[in-house]
């Protein structure tokens, strides 16, 4: 019962990990029907940032540089306000020009930013490894503060994670059912050129939509780093692309699917490596796994709904 108890503890933390990367794609999709696969690199530069601006010198393209050495609680804000701002840099110059185009077209734009991205990070802060900085307030003599849970050792830390994803979910569901912008987002989800005829800014929205799943993605890579202490150029393509198959899981353009898929995929993920014959050796399979089984038996995913293609 206690292995059960740490599985499923480790489950929920790492399901609320692709919980958050999830929301970015999910409301990209509902909106302009893109799946954007460079969410896995904003997720990379959200770890890469926080850990330049807790540091007192970092290397950037091969040179060392002073940096401020802020606290975690400050440098993740910073990582987000400045992956937001790639994250509708990357709409206004890749997507937009491309939004009348074939899908395919915009597909492989997406494709291609991914890959700029990550050689883009590797020729900034180098090819290797990196260390997250510990957080004081988590950690004690290098070790982790912890407490156990119905026998289940669970981390201060942890325990933020889960706390953090509910929140940001909860706030933005909140937002986008409740906001004069969040019926914005919905009206033009449904029909952007008739919510452009009533007045949406529609670029607008789709812009602010960029920011929030980007600024999101940005949070999960703060969390990630602090809880495994570190960053590579290549580190956001299967946390993202779990993230992805989580909002197909979830149904994709439903944001209470985006959190109830990355749960699931956590716990199966964490329960299959513990419990399974070379379970811990194959735990990237089961994410695909998943998605062939879903989209077999229920492509519209476990919230989603079945609608007709949008013209």
């Amino acid at each position: 019962m206690e292995q059960l108890a740490q599985q499923l503890m480790n489950g929920l933390m790492l399901g609320c990990l692709y919980a958050l990367i999830a929301v970015g794609y999910t409301m990209v999709y509902g909106i302009i029907e893109l799946i954007n696969f460079a969410f896995g690199e904003l997720f990379m530069f959200g770890t890469f940032i926080s850990i330049a601006m807790m540091v007192d010198t970092i290397t950037l393209f091969g040179r060392p540089v002073p940096m401020p050495g802020l606290s975690f609680f400050l440098a993740v804000p910073i990582a987000m306000v400045a992956v937001a701002a790639m994250g509708v840099t990357i709409e206004r110059l890749a997507y937009r020009p491309l939004r009348n185009a074939p899908r395919l077209a915009a597909l492989i734009s997406a494709i291609g930013m991914s890959i700029f991205l990550m050689n883009f990070s590797q020729a900034i802060f180098g090819s290797k490894q990196v260390f997250f900085p510990d957080v004081p307030i988590f950690t004690e003599a290098g070790l982790a503060k912890s407490l156990t849970i119905g026998g289940a050792q669970v981390t201060y830390l942890q325990l933020f994670v889960v706390f953090i994803t509910v929140v940001a979910m909860v706030a933005l569901n909140l937002f986008v059912q409740r906001t004069r912008v969040g019926r914005a987002m919905r009206a033009s989800a449904q029909d952007k050129q008739t919510s452009a005829l009533m007045g949406v800014n529609v670029n607008r929205v789709i812009a602010i939509t960029f920011i929030i799943g980007s600024a999101m993605g940005a949070l999960a890579g703060g969390l990630y780093g602090a809880v495994y202490h570190f960053a590579r150029p290549d580190m956001g393509f299967f946390p993202g692309l779990k993230a992805f198959i989580a909002a197909v899981l979830g149904g994709i353009g439903n944001i209470p699917g985006a959190f109830l898929g990355g749960l699931v995929l956590g716990m199966i993920e964490s329960l299959a490596s513990a419990y399974l014959p070379m379970g811990s050796q194959y735990r990237d399979a089961f994410a695909f796994v998943i998605l062939i089984l879903l989209l077999s038996f229920k492509p519209s995913g476990l919230l989603g709904s079945t609608v007709s293609e949008k013209a």
